[in-house]
């Protein structure tokens, strides 16, 4: 029996980004998916546009954990506040390790079809991520 929406959306976080799984990505994402939010102004598609994202990000915070504090569902989509923690260990995000530890929020919609992600739409706190890496100025 494929997964609820919920559950899907719980296990992608704790797989994905809190044990490093990327085979998580190939498993619960849809070939054609479509992800919004994350890589600039145009979508990311499918498991093979996801990956440099989940490598990039993983790779600047490998300790990085996402905590899904509450989730709505609706019928094929759901809805899950995050919390997000980790400590800047790699350079891939364009500036050199700080060793500083961020923590950020963020919102996510998920539409899940036949235990797949086949969309996301992404709101992270990245301004203040980047602020607490020395990345970008502090406002």
């Amino acid at each position: 029996m494929d997964d609820t929406p919920d559950v899907l959306v719980r296990r992608w976080f704790e797989e994905l980004w809190n044990q490093g799984r990327e085979d998580t990505i190939d498993r619960m994402m849809a070939p054609g998916a479509q992800i919004f939010g994350l890589g600039g102004a145009k979508p990311i598609f499918g498991p093979e546009g996801f990956k440099p994202f989940f490598r990039q990000f993983r790779g600047a915070f490998p300790d990085i954990r996402i905590t899904v504090q509450r989730t709505i569902t609706q019928g094929e989509f759901v809805a899950a506040y995050c919390n997000v923690k980790g400590t800047h260990l790699g350079d891939s995000l364009g500036t050199p390790a700080t060793m500083r530890v961020v923590a950020f929020s963020g919102i996510t919609i998920a539409r899940v079809v036949n235990g797949r992600l086949v969309e996301g739409w992404n709101v992270f706190d990245f301004l203040t991520c980047y602020q607490q890496i020395g990345l970008l100025p502090p406002l």
